[in-house]
Formats: C-alpha cells, structure tokens, sequence
C-alpha cells in the first residue's frame, strides 16, 4: 500500500497540472484585452507562477513550460510537439484558453500553455 502511495505522490497527474496552469492563466488574463505591449510581461508571469505551483508540489520533475499568447483576428495558429521520453514516468499537458467549453470568453486573445514534466 505504501508503494501505491508513494508512486502516486511522485507521479505527473495531468489534472492536478491542468488546474495549476488554468489558474494561472485566470490569474492573469481573465479580463484582460490584448495589448501587444503587455505580452511579454504576461507570458513570463503565467510561466513563473506555473513553475512556482508546480515546484511546490514537490514532486520528482524537471519542468519545461511554453506559454504563447495571440490576439484573436481570425488567423489561425497550428502548434506541435514531439517527445522522446518514459511514457511511465513523464508527462505533457496542453491548456487552450478560453477553452471550447469555457463559460469565461474573452473576446480579444487566446493563449497556449505547454507543461512538460521528466522524472529525475
């Protein structure tokens, strides 16, 4: 049972990053317009506190965090990523905000937030 326990403790649960980084993303841009002036200040915000949450969950993770904020005009933005990893032990999550089914719209700006998590 403790192993059970202690393997849950250390594990990368992607709904426990998932909120992690919607709270951050609420946080900072809820009622927010885009402003291509703030953008850069807003990314590096929703990454540090990202890293900052995730870091106090103590868990056994090397984090990588992108974060990418457009302005909604109509284009379109297509994104990848690829990863040569443990598929046990390591993880990746992608938040879309507002997402689809989102009560909160905000009417000018998207952002993408990419948590990748490596066990050490």
């Amino acid at each position: 049972m403790d192993d059970l326990q202690s393997a849950e403790e250390s594990a990368f649960i992607a709904e426990e990053v998932e909120r992690i980084v919607e709270s951050s993303i609420e946080t900072h841009l809820k009622d927010q317009a885009h402003d291509e002036t703030k953008v850069a200040r807003w990314i590096d915000s929703i990454c540090e506190t990202c890293m900052q949450d995730l870091a106090d969950l103590g868990k056994p993770f090397k984090y990588v965090i992108t974060c990418a904020i457009m302005q909604k005009n109509g284009a379109g933005l297509h994104t990848a990523n690829s990863s040569y990893w443990d598929t046990v032990s390591d993880g990746c999550v992608t938040v879309k905000w507002p997402g689809d089914k989102s009560k909160e719209q905000n009417k000018t700006l998207y952002c993408i937030v990419s948590v990748y998590g490596l066990q050490f």
